[in-house]
């Protein structure tokens, strides 16, 4: 590579593992990316290449060390250079959730004071363009697709092979200085900013060192010994950090490649080509993939419905030998090696999961029957807990100790307490944050002298396993009116791991009970509709339907039943019920851009609904505002319906009125 320095400096940056891996494994894939049906593939010796002419090219255009470069767009190999190049040029990169409304991204790049901005496309440039007067630090523009971008005012746009170009030709002037800049780099340098989710107010800025994403991202893959063999789908946007310590961090550790799909509507078809070892995406995507699952054996044959039932009878019952630690017998063995070629397999393949022997899934709790459903059919499927302030990691299930209610032990490196009166979980690790940016009271307030965190989780480890369970946000548990223990997110989890329940909100602290919002899941609902010839306009008029009322009462009544048998949380039961007329939304602040509820704004929005529900009321009018595709504003109103359900005694299965 032109100007690489002789002698690595060390493997302690980013930069100097890109060095490390272009000397040692040149040759192999490091990114791969789909583009019109063909995918197209870098070794990390091109990488290498690739990236060091960005970051000549931005110092030439006037980046200086210590500024902020804004990354926006999906997943894409350029993009991911770019926050390697930033580092090499001395910046910080702070990647930026591509699909931000432009208000939601001025506030980011303006409190980040963002000078340079490496994106994806004309959409990305536009939203830029119209909030730039607001960003007197926003100095340069690149952009990697130029379409529809000809005849705009390129004073400070560049397109990002150009910014290539001109660092080559300025090797000689700057690859000195580059070289030195690298080899001089240290764990303590900063290596990323990236922004919370906001749940309860404005996104923090999260300041992480290299060491803290690089240590654990060595500590995390040694667990579950990842090799420069492995592959792995980027496709979570790329401001989140677990995107961040997979698609980087263990990466850049291991030398395995990384393989970034076409787009969001061709993801399924791509994961199936790559075919990766190494997978990760939160409960809603494994519950989608299932729902598809199910609702393709509906339209099925009846020979095949009954070998997939059959079949994944045998597949759940071999699940639960193996997690007792029982043999399996002759007859079991021979049984699920049919499965394999009949089922399981052809499944497996379906998915796009025939290779993959590392699986996990964080974010929210997953539902035992759907965990059981992958492990089942061979997936090593398993929980990590996690937090943009640790790195991601603080505890992950082993391989041979994955308990369904846990989130696993303590992540290599990890130390972990439960404070004695709230319960709340408190960690330690190299992956502890340095910072929250130009915020030193929250810093404080989260991080103490000594390095412990608070997660702002309430929960326990177990006894007898040493592996944690998550109750709640610790903010969210509460009491009932009665004393009892109120844990919203508990249920919620319970609840939607229906596949009719997309999205839910249960209300109760300080109350006599339990009440909840519902949004149905409009593809199991819907195909659900068209099988029972149930007709339907959209979203509003099926959400509204008596049937698919009842089905949802149906649901509620069995997760009541479940949590009559938790001595802990059976007073949660929920009593009354309505569903939504609308989807709960990001574009309308009811969600973050990670897909977690605002508690908050939900309850301000709407207060009339809540005050209906405990009010005793049958019907309830709704009208909200909403934010369309295109920036419009509009509104949205029905008349609600709002049932009553059934409780169940504690530890017993006779119903009681609610």
């Amino acid at each position: 590579m032109t100007g690489q320095p002789r002698g690595l400096a060390g493997r302690d940056t980013f930069p100097q593992l890109l060095l490390a891996n272009a000397a040692e494994r040149g040759g192999r894939p490091a990114s791969r990316e789909k583009e019109y049906g063909i995918w197209q593939s870098w070794t990390w010796s091109q990488v290498a290449e690739e990236t060091r002419a960005l970051a000549l090219g931005l110092v030439k255009l006037g980046l200086k060390p210590g500024e902020s470069v804004a990354i926006i767009g999906t997943n894409r190999p350029r993009l991911y250079w770019s926050m390697v190049a930033a580092q090499m040029a001395g910046a910080i990169p702070v990647p930026i959730y591509q699909d931000s409304v432009a208000e939601e991204m001025q506030y980011v790049l303006d409190h980040a004071g963002v000078s340079f901005a490496i994106v994806e496309n004309q959409e990305q440039v536009d939203k830029l363009l119209s909030i730039q007067e607001h960003l007197p630090g926003l100095r340069q523009i690149i952009y990697c697709n130029p379409r529809g971008l000809r005849n705009y005012d390129h004073a400070t746009m560049h397109p990002f092979g150009e910014i290539q170009d001109i660092g080559r030709a300025a090797e000689a002037e700057l690859g000195p200085g580059i070289d030195a800049r690298i080899a001089a780099g240290s764990g303590a340098d900063i290596c990323v900013m990236l922004y919370t989710s906001g749940t309860t107010g404005k996104p923090k800025g999260v300041v992480l060192s290299q060491d803290n994403i690089i240590v654990t991202s060595r500590a995390s893959a040694d667990f579950d010994n990842l090799v420069e063999t492995d592959s792995i789908l980027a496709y979570l946007p790329m401001a989140w950090v677990g995107d961040f310590i997979f698609s980087m961090g263990q990466a850049y550790v291991k030398g395995f490649c990384v393989a970034c799909p076409e787009s969001a509507e061709t993801m399924m078809a791509d994961l199936r080509e790559i075919g990766p070892t190494y997978y990760f995406a939160p409960p809603p995507i494994f519950q989608n993939l299932l729902t598809t699952v199910m609702i393709r054996m509906e339209d099925a044959g009846a020979t095949k419905r009954w070998l997939f039932k059959v079949f994944m009878a045998h597949a759940k019952a071999v699940s639960a030998k193996r997690n007792a630690g029982e043999a399996l017998s002759v007859l079991d063995r021979v049984k699920y090696f049919l499965g394999e070629i009949f089922i399981y397999g052809p499944l497996k393949n379906t998915l796009g999961m025939s290779r993959v022997r590392v699986g996990y899934t964080a974010g929210e709790a997953i539902g035992p029957d759907l965990f059981e459903f992958y492990r089942s059919i061979g997936i090593n499927l398993k929980q990590l807990y996690g937090q943009t302030e640790a790195s991601v990691f603080i505890t992950q299930h082993p391989d041979d100790a994955v308990e369904l209610e846990t989130v696993g032990v303590p992540t290599p490196g990890v130390e972990i307490r439960i404070d004695e009166q709230s319960g709340e979980v408190f960690y330690r690790s190299p992956g502890v944050f340095v910072e929250y940016y130009k915020n030193p009271v929250a810093t404080a307030e989260t991080k103490d002298a000594e390095g412990w965190v608070a997660t702002g989780d309430a929960g326990f480890l177990d006894e007898r396993s040493g592996q944690l369970r998550i109750l709640d946000r610790a903010k969210d548990v509460g009491k009932l009116a009665d004393g009892s223990l109120f844990a919203p997110k508990y249920v919620e989890n319970k609840l939607k791991f229906f596949p009719n329940i997309l999205e839910t909100v249960v209300f109760g602290d300080k109350r006599e009970s339990c009440m909840a919002f519902i949004n149905i899941d409009l593809v199991a609902v819907g195909n659900w509709a068209e099988r029972n010839n149930i007709a339907y306009g959209g979203y509003q008029e099926l959400a509204a339907h008596p049937r698919v009322y009842e089905m949802i009462q149906g649901n509620i009544e069995e997760t009541n039943r479940s949590l009559a048998g938790d001595p802990m949380l059976s007073g949660c039961q929920i009593t009354r019920f309505l569903v939504l007329h609308k989807q709960l939304d990001a574009d309308d602040g009811e969600l973050t851009r990670t897909l977690k509820v605002r508690r908050r704004v939900i309850a301000e929005r709407y207060a009339n609904l809540i005050e209906a529900l405990y009010g005793g009321a049958g019907h309830v009018l709704a009208e909200v505002e909403v934010t369309y595709e295109d920036g419009r504003k509009g509104k949205i109103s029905g008349d609600l319906e709002i049932r009553d359900v059934k409780t169940f005694a504690r530890r017993e299965t006779t119903s009681q009125a609610a």
